[in-house]
């Protein structure tokens, strides 16, 4: 069984994420790409947090296209009213979303 070297504890029990999670501070906008296409922009992310996970999940919740680069998740569409509700599904904290 492999332990984690952070918190100590078996990896499949491990806490980091959680903790991880909660202190961030994480920033959704919207921008203007090319043609008038708006993207909503998710960022903030700690180097901890698999970027690569939530993005793919906040696209198969949103039914949208998008990408992660820098640890900044870009979605196709304006999605500013709906990421809230699912960032705190997948384990942020409300509070720390603005």
């Amino acid at each position: 069984m492999e332990i984690c070297a952070k918190c100590g504890l078996p990896t499949q029990a491990c806490v980091c994420e959680q903790i991880v999670k909660s202190s961030q501070r994480i920033k959704v906008s919207t921008d203007k790409k090319r043609y008038g296409k708006i993207v909503t922009l998710v960022s903030g992310f700690e180097s901890e947090v698999d970027v690569r996970k939530i993005a793919k999940a906040l696209k198969n919740e949103l039914a949208c296209g998008g990408t992660y680069k820098d640890d900044t998740i870009e979605l196709q569409g304006n999605h500013t009213k709906k990421i809230k509700e699912l960032l705190v599904k997948l384990g942020f904290e409300g509070d720390s979303i603005s």
